[in-house]
């Protein structure tokens, strides 16, 4: 019998990220030979891992999404099938504990819940978090291994959002520690998983940095107004990030192998950025930026995001005048962009989002061409709701939009999900196929394919 988490109870009937799509999954479950509508593209030998926040025993009260428990849920793809469908608690030692197993080995730093991103790196599938928490590595059937400190080498927490240049093969990081709020940490990780350059950069009042760029010059730091917060912390609520309208908001341009004395400071208007698409060098001298902007986070909502408006933007900015000049792409709402990661930090077409709702479910997914200005909208249907979307390219030498999207869709009505794999080329089309789940998965944050030679 799989474990079971403690019952949550009627105490959370108003909690808009423990109900309904968001109502955490009870047990872990192993589902083999899944049945798949369609044809699943001949060559995906892998598995799609998606993170994402499923709590034990929260307190509605205090509870903020990007703060429960971390639960890993992934696919195994081989010959065309969908061999077995896996949900895992990952092991912290509030997890471990409740469920009644021995301790993780690994270092922590500050705190061990991972909830956030899983990505392949190296031989591993990494776990990841903010705000001063270590990573997870992952074994082939989900189970957590061991928390990491990169050999030795990362002093700290790490992110949830590195980004590997496919050019020198090397992550690149910006990290923040809840307990350290005057200074923030620009990581460069080498292909083998050990951190080569460390610097920190001066800030005030801890501002959460959840994600980060970089061009061929630069790793673009976003210093915005979202701040630790110690009056939340005191009142005890598990995630004290709030708006903070006496942080004035600025983009960072660091020379990839600078030190911190060398980093370009920009004035924004206020504004908050989960996630970046990418950036990229003009031949001006400039930096080109594209990102999901919000007019404000955290500003009256304790329990997870509250803007009032998002959009996708383009960010030009001029390092000698040190200005930055704000074009609005799309202003429709929508989040989780992704791209041909390929192209990181070099000029690029595409962009993949999901249209956006409250409480931050999907409503239809977006192809913006970013060259031509247009955008096309796949719809999956009434009560449907996608997640985020991760482009695969269909072989190495692949043009741009060539090959697959691939992420969950949740069928409200049906109380079941699918893994949905689109054509990019046929984007509107119908989906090449989808693997199907007898159950919600809740909508989470960032999964990634995870082919078997990582």
């Amino acid at each position: 019998m799989s474990p079971t988490a403690t019952d949550i109870g009627s105490a959370t009937a108003a909690h808009p990220y423990l109900t309904g799509l968001h109502t955490p999954m009870r047990e872990e479950l192993t589902i083999e030979d899944l049945p798949v509508s369609g044809t699943i593209p001949a060559g995906l030998t892998g598995r799609y891992l998606r993170m994402g926040p499923n709590p034990m025993a929260p307190n509605p009260e205090k509870y903020h999404w990007f703060a429960g428990d971390g639960m890993i849920h992934g696919i195994r793809i081989e010959a065309g099938k969908a061999l077995w469908y896996r949900n895992r608690w990952i092991r912290s030692d509030r997890v471990a504990s409740a469920l009644g197993e021995d301790r993780t080995p690994g270092p922590r730093h500050l705190f061990d819940t991972v909830n956030t991103n899983v990505m392949g790196f190296g031989d591993h599938a990494i776990g990841l978090i903010e705000a001063g928490g270590r990573p997870v590595l992952f074994g082939e059937t989900l189970e957590t291994r061991t928390y990491t400190d990169l050999d030795g080498t990362l002093r700290g927490g790490l992110t949830a959002h590195p980004h590997v240049d496919p050019l020198t093969g090397e992550m690149i990081a910006v990290c923040y520690d809840a307990a350290t709020w005057r200074s923030i940490r620009y990581l460069v990780i080498t292909p083998e998983g050990r951190v080569r350059r460390e610097v920190r950069i001066p800030v005030r009042h801890g501002p959460m940095i959840h994600d980060c760029a970089f061009t061929q010059r630069f790793a673009i730091v976003l210093d915005l107004p979202v701040t630790f917060s110690l009056t939340a912390a005191i009142a005890g609520y598990n995630f004290p990030y709030r708006w903070n309208e006496g942080h004035k908001a600025r983009i960072g341009l660091l020379p990839r192998e600078g030190d911190a004395e060398d980093i370009i400071w920009c004035p924004v208007d206020p504004c908050y950025v989960f996630h970046t698409v990418n950036a990229f060098d003009t031949p001006e001298g400039g930096v080109v930026l594209d990102l999901v902007v919000h007019d404000r986070m955290f500003w009256k909502r304790t329990c997870g995001p509250d803007s009032r408006q998002c959009g996708l933007e383009r960010w030009i900015v001029n390092p000698i005048a040190r200005t930055v000049r704000r074009v609005s792409l799309d202003a429709t709402a929508q989040e989780f962009p992704r791209t041909d990661e390929r192209r990181l930090g070099q000029p690029y077409r595409y962009a993949y989002t999901m249209a956006l709702t409250d409480p931050f479910l999907g409503t239809a997914l977006f192809k913006q061409d970013l060259v031509e200005g247009t955008r096309q909208t796949h719809e999956f249907g009434p009560d449907r709701h996608p997640c985020e979307f991760v482009f695969l390219p269909a072989h190495e030498q692949a043009e741009e939009d060539e090959g697959w999207l691939m992420g969950f869709v949740i069928d409200a009505a049906a109380a079941t999900t699918d893994l949905v794999i689109l054509d990019a080329r046929t984007f509107e089309g119908a989906p090449q196929a989808s693997i199907h789940f007898p159950h919600i998965v809740p909508p989470g944050f960032h999964g990634n394919w995870v082919r078997d030679a990582q």
